[in-house]
Formats: C-alpha cells, sequence, structure tokens
C-alpha cells in the first residue's frame, strides 16, 4: 500500500517518475489507486475498543477518538448522500416505488426484497481520517473512498478492509473521507449525489469538519483547495462517476482509483480523462469486470490516451493504467490482496 500510495502522491506532485525495481512494484504503483477504494470499517468515536486505546475529544455535537497513528471520528453529515427522496435519473421515476403505511421502500432486483428508507438510506455518517503525520502546512491530497454494496463503514471500511489504517501506514501527507451510502445493502445507489452541486456541497462540509478535527478551524480553506483522489472499490463507482460530473469538483479531482469496479458508467471516466490535462486514472480488476476494462482501452486509445500495462514504469504522460488482478484474488478481498495485504 504504501508504494500505490507514494506513487500516487509523487504523480499529484508532477515528478516524472516513480521507477519501482521489479514487476510487483509496479503493478503497485500502477494500482495506488486500488487502496484508497478499500478503507477498513470505521470504529465509531466511542468506541475505540481495547485493542485501540484512544483519548476522547468531544465538541458540540461531534466527538473523535485520538490515538497515535490518527484522529477518527464517523459523524453525521448536513449534506449526506442519503437520505435521498427525489428521481432515479436513468428512468426519472421516484427513488422509492413501495408504500405501506407509513414506510417508504425500494425494491431490489438483485435480492427480490424490499430496502426500507428509514433501515437502509437513513445513515447520514461520514467517515474522517486524519493521519498523525498529516501537516496542513504542507501540500496535502484528500482522499474520497465510496464503498462497495453490502458495506458499513465500521465493519468493512475501517475492520475488514483497514483503509483507515493502509493510508495512514503509507506515511503519505493526506486525510480520509468516506461516506456511507446505501447501508449494508446490495444497492450502488449515488443517492443526492445524483444531483448537480450535492457532492461540491459535500466536499464543503467535509472540509469544515475536517479542520475541526485537525484542531484547528481555521483549516477549513486549506482543506476547501486541496487536490482530491477519488477511490471506489465494485458498487461504489456509481457515485464516484457523479461527484466527477459536478463542475464544482470535477477541477480539484487528480486522481481516480477504481478497485475491481469499473461495472458502469464509462462515460463519466472517459470524458473526464478528455477533459483534463493532469489527472490519471488506475483501474485493477479482476474477471468480473474485465470486459468493461477491454471496453474503457479502447475509448481511451480512441482519444490517444494509451493506457500502459501492468508491466510498465508509471508515467505522468500515460496517466491511466488498466491492471490485471492475479486470478487467485477474490472480489471480496480485493482491497486487501490485489497487490497484497498493504495494497492502497
Amino acid at each position: 500500500m504504501r508504494s500505490i500510495l507514494r506513487c500516487i502522491v509523487r504523480i499529484i506532485d508532477g515528478i516524472p517518475h516513480c521507477r519501482p525495481p521489479a514487476r510487483t512494484r509496479a503493478f503497485a504503483c500502477a494500482a495506488a489507486a486500488i487502496l484508497l477504494n478499500s478503507l477498513p470499517a470505521v470504529r465509531p468515536a466511542d468506541a475505540a475498543g481495547p485493542d485501540r486505546p484512544g483519548a476522547q475529544v468531544v465538541g458540540a455535537g461531534w466527538s473523535a477518538t485520538v490515538t497515535a497513528r490518527h484522529r477518527r471520528t464517523i459523524v453525521p453529515f448536513r449534506a449526506s448522500p442519503f437520505p435521498y427522496a427525489g428521481t432515479v435519473p436513468a428512468t426519472g421515476k421516484p427513488f422509492y416505488d413501495i408504500v405501506l403505511e407509513d414506510r417508504s421502500g425500494r425494491s431490489s432486483r438483485r435480492t427480490g426484497g424490499i430496502y426500507w428508507a428509514d433501515k437502509t438510506y437513513n445513515d447520514r455518517r461520514v467517515l474522517l481520517d486524519i493521519p498523525a503525520g498529516f501537516d496542513p502546512a504542507r501540500p496535502g491530497v484528500i482522499v474520497v473512498f465510496f464503498h462497495g454494496n453490502a458495506a458499513t463503514l465500521d465493519r468493512d471500511v475501517v475492520r475488514r478492509q483497514r483503509v483507515p489504517d493502509q493510508t495512514a501506514a503509507a506515511q503519505l501527507n493526506s486525510v480520509l473521507v468516506a461516506p456511507q451510502m446505501a447501508h449494508d445493502a446490495w444497492d450502488s445507489s449515488s443517492g443526492s449525489f445524483w444531483k448537480r452541486g450535492a457532492f461540491a456541497a459535500f466536499m464543503e462540509e467535509a472540509a469544515t469538519r475536517l479542520a475541526r478535527l485537525a484542531g484547528d478551524g481555521t483549516r477549513a480553506r486549506t482543506f476547501r483547495s486541496m487536490p482530491i483522489v477519488l477511490v471506489a472499490y465494485s458498487g461504489g463507482y456509481q457515485p464516484l462517476a457523479f461527484a466527477l460530473r459536478d463542475p464544482a469538483i470535477a477541477p480539484r479531482v487528480r486522481g481516480v482509483v477504481l478497485l475491481d469496479a469499473l461495472y458502469g458508467e464509462l462515460d463519466a471516466f472517459e470524458a473526464w480523462l478528455a477533459r483534463s490535462r493532469d489527472g490519471f486514472l488506475v483501474s485493477s480488476f479482476a474477471k468480473t469486470t474485465t470486459e468493461r476494462n477491454a471496453q474503457l482501452q479502447r475509448a481511451l486509445e480512441q482519444i490517444g490516451r494509451q493506457p500502459r500495462a501492468r508491466t510498465q514504469a508509471p508515467s505522468i504522460r500515460a496517466r491511466s493504467y488498466l491492471i490485471p488482478a492475479p486470478e487467485a484474488v477474490s472480489h471480496h478481498d480485493f482491497v486487501t490482496k490485489a497487490c497484497g495485504p498493504t495494497c492502497l
């Protein structure tokens, strides 16, 4: 994970090369964005647990856990992707298609059941994590991680995929933001991020809350101007794609990392790469998304953005990398095993 993140930051900083000596490290550098998408489930501020002792920092309406490695909190946002009661852009139909007495729900083609609004689409929480070595006075980057289906922040992003720990271990000047999407559901819906300007509002609130978590509320301006790397694992591809379409945010996005996540929305990734002069895209994939990555490769070749192979050293001129993972790596374990336990 350290190798990948360091190469990403070097590319962001404009360093023209990052030449790992071996094929494995070349893969890691190319897949740098992969790890970003696998944040371990976030541990709530009031439940640091005996294995992670931490002091509690409490403010008006929020609390955080501070350890030797992190300042971390899971806090409700006003500009969160859910709750959402609008329409689905692809169909123009209401998001909720079932009403039973005083409950609204959404039918699931995948499970054949119903996801209820008050249980599945009512979690406003967002994971914020600042590694101990972060220095807001230095150039930095905000990593936004979109989790996959059937996930929660604490169980999956923080504990299973260990995303905050992976980013902290890289010892880079970055902070992590991970919104809870549909709660523990087989649903990739983007919620309010479908709406123009909603992701920009989310990042505005994130800047304020990150400054508070860092212990200096005056640093909100710093976080508002930081470049952004968007990372998606699996079903997180859809909210990431709509975030890229937000005209207020797209110019700040310096990188996109897809961890077996290219299930659709190819036009959003193609359009962003065509517009961006210095943005990079890394897509690491298993069998489930092989064909979609082949489609993306053909599209990028047509706009003169020839992707580099996994065996080639990274280059800031290439800006795009399509990297097949080892066949033995399962989709479920992709974030921690696609290129080793610290892949990100």
